[in-house]
């Protein structure tokens, strides 16, 4: 886009929203403008704006949530892709069968520039549960689903969501550096799923496959995520059922 056209406050206010969703109940006013590198005037400014609209809200610490404004528009995304194709009931519907076959939980995933968006999650058997709820966001390059989605992109496209080529660690297992990232992409690419060894949380393993729309072009990717050591005996079962299962839900 060209910076002209840029709104300042708005790239702020995103970067607040940000820095919430991901420890909400954490950050309270100089906090978010440590994180955020805005300054304390303007973050004051910003944050009673957003209060008024109900973007955000404050507990009685002074800490910081998303607030019902937020949750609105969530609701109101994913009821689009309600309609786009019905894809989450449609994931809600293949995904028990592939629940019951691999005995782990899968999970559906749009891309938000260089972020992933959690759409559904269908839970299964294990007693260990993923910090993976409806609109949650995670770094895409450390996740399998964001890596599926990010290789089927147009290079340009992927040097615009990453114009400083800049991969922050997640984990000790998060691959940050640019060459040997992109030769990840260009093998998931050729392969046509993609795996996460430990890259967004340590001890779990993750397997995706894309979704595409009519055209061939990818719209969201599936996964299943699993603890290290079911990974290990799962593996080629769970990258063919959530190859299967990207393939059912797939318009092409």
């Amino acid at each position: 886009m060209d910076r002209k056209y840029w709104v300042p406050a708005l790239e702020r206010a995103d970067l607040i929203l940000t820095a919430i969703s991901r420890k909400p109940g954490e950050y309270k006013l100089t906090d978010l403008c440590e994180v955020t590198a805005i300054n304390k005037s303007s973050m004051f400014s910003l944050l009673r704006t957003m209060e008024t609209l109900n973007w955000v809200k404050r507990d009685e610490q002074e800490a910081y949530f998303l607030g019902a404004g937020m949750a609105y528009l969530n609701t109101v995304f994913n009821e689009s892709h309600k309609q786009n194709y019905n894809l989450v009931e449609q994931f809600l519907q293949e995904s028990q069968e592939s629940v019951k076959a691999i005995g782990e939980t899968f999970q559906l995933s749009v891309l938000d520039r260089n972020e992933i968006i959690y759409l559904a999650k269908q839970e299964g058997p294990s007693l260990v549960k993923l910090e993976s709820s409806p609109g949650m966001r995670f770094p895409a390059h450390a996740t399998a689903m964001g890596k599926m989605m990010l290789a089927l992109l147009p290079p340009e496209e992927l040097s615009r969501r990453y114009p400083d080529h800049q991969l922050s660690p997640v984990t000790p297992h998060t691959v940050t550096d640019w060459t040997p990232f992109t030769a990840v992409l260009a093998e998931i690419r050729l392969c046509g799923y993609a795996v996460d060894h430990e890259e967004i949380i340590e001890g779990i393993c993750c397997a995706a496959a894309p979704v595409t729309d009519a055209s061939g072009k990818v719209v969201a990717a599936v996964s299943t995520s699993m603890l290290r050591h079911a990974y290990l005996d799962k593996q080629e079962a769970a990258i063919q059922e959530v190859i299967r299962l990207g393939k059912k839900l797939s318009r092409g």
